[in-house]
């Protein structure tokens, strides 16, 4: 079903915000820099500017297309498109339980976040000694109930900002939100690099050592690179489908590329260089922002107490604006299916996302605690929901999105949305050079990702 009073919008610079809120999160502030450290530094970046440009943002386009063309929510996109074809109409529950399953741990980590912002504005950091830092998030994640009271307070605010609705509530977020965003990353950066040492941390994003560009560098900058995006998610296809008929897709989805991109590469060089300047191993992991990042405030806390404090409460409410813009765009994947399919107000939907986001996420926070020896394949709770969503589902869902645009769909179909009905002559120039990417090449490369995970 397809609504007539679908909510747009409001212009080119909404859609823009929106979709790059979707895309700046945690892939960038908290997978980017430690990722980077693991592979390469430098060689890592560079691949996965031009995976961005070149692979991802077609996937990014084909994404936006679908949305816009079929006008509705995610699911029913495929069916629609498809002239409701049993596989794909099947295929479209994907992009309604992915972006679930993502925001039940995601919201985890956003309430993380949380918690340490309020560490940080109660000189946690300033009053403890570095070596005890990397041991208090051990400690928090591991206890009881406060980390489930910060996973339910952050998604709590997360689905109020989708109960407002498109305009009022996603689109005037995104609007406040990513500038400030932009403003306390370079903030930090700014700090991050006049710290004695940080050199190193510059050098390493700059200086490329080609040893370290291996197949698995490839993959695994690709694949940060559609995580980054949102690829595969069902929630670039949602709000494709906010989309105005108007809009030049190719501008709004490589604005939104570039935004993310920016910020990515902000975001290494704002973590990087005080890494480097506290002596810490770059390839720290996922910890990194949680564990790492801390130990430089505390190694500040000692000679400039007041300035360390400062500066870890920007970072961290970084974190958590960056987290949240993610978050949202999640959630509003199935609160647009609940209200088309099912028929349910807004405030409703929201609900119900709420309790069962937030169900599955306490069995994912206290994974970490009580939970600790429940294994599935040898894996926690909240692992096994980031390893099989990043590992398989996006993947999968990426590969047929696509698929489904390069493929399935019609050229002139895809033409038609590309050139707004010819009356783009600069995307009709390029067309056969995107159309290209994304029958062929795209696929191919989402293909390498998703067996390299498994055999690299």
């Amino acid at each position: 079903m397809v609504s007539r009073n679908r909510e747009k919008f409001g212009g080119r610079l909404a859609v823009i915000l929106a979709m790059a809120g979707s895309a700046i999160g945690l892939g960038n502030i908290w997978r980017f820099p430690y990722m980077a450290g693991e592979h390469g530094g430098a060689a890592f970046v560079i691949v996965y500017i031009l995976a961005t440009l070149f692979i991802s943002l077609p996937v990014f386009l084909a994404e936006v297309m679908i949305g816009r063309r079929s006008h509705t929510n995610a699911r029913d996109a495929f069916a629609r498109l498809s002239r409701h074809h049993p596989f794909w109409r099947t295929a479209g529950y994907l992009t309604i339980l992915i972006p679930t399953l993502i925001a039940c741990y995601y919201s985890v980590i956003g309430g993380w976040s949380l918690d340490y912002f309020i560490k940080s504005c109660s000189l946690s950091f300033v009053h403890t000694a570095p070596e005890e830092v990397s041991g208090l998030f051990g400690s928090f994640v591991s206890s009881a109930w406060t980390p489930v009271l910060m996973h339910l307070l952050f998604l709590a605010v997360t689905v109020g900002v989708v109960a407002g609705g498109v305009k009022s509530g996603i689109e005037k977020f995104s609007k406040v939100s990513l500038p400030i965003l932009f403003v306390l990353i370079v903030v930090i950066l700014v700090y991050s690099v006049s710290l004695p040492g940080a050199g190193a941390g510059v050098r390493y994003l700059l200086h490329p050592d080609w040893s370290e560009l291996t197949p698995r560098t490839f993959a695994y900058a690709m694949g940060q690179s559609f995580y980054s995006l949102s690829l595969g998610m069902g929630a670039i296809i949602t709000y494709g489908s906010y989309v105005s008929k108007k809009e030049n897709v190719l501008v709004t989805s490589t604005g939104t590329a570039l935004s993310d991109l920016l910020f990515a590469i902000l975001a290494g060089f704002a973590i990087m260089p005080a890494v480097f300047a506290a002596g810490i191993e770059p390839g720290a992991g996922p910890g990194l922002i949680f564990q790492s990042v801390p130990y430089v405030f505390a190694q500040m806390g000692e000679t400039l107490p007041v300035l360390s404090s400062a500066m870890a409460i920007l970072f961290f409410l970084t974190v958590i604006v960056a987290a949240m813009t993610s978050c949202i765009s999640l959630v509003e994947v199935g609160v647009s299916f609940l209200m088309e399919r099912a028929g349910m107000k807004r405030g409703r939907a929201c609900a119900l996302l709420f309790l069962i986001c937030g169900g599955f996420g306490v069995l994912c926070s206290l994974s970490f605690g009580p939970l600790r020896d429940v294994q599935i394949a040898g894996m926690s709770i909240f692992d096994l929901f980031d390893w099989v969503c990043s590992n398989i589902l996006l993947l999968v869902m990426a590969l047929l999105a696509v698929l489904f645009a390069g493929w399935i769909l019609p050229r002139r179909v895809v033409h038609d949305e590309f050139t707004n009905g010819g009356t783009l002559p600069v995307n009709d120039r390029i067309f056969p050079v995107v159309y290209f990417l994304l029958r062929w090449v795209a696929p191919v490369a989402v293909v390498i990702i998703f067996f390299t995970n498994f055999m690299l």
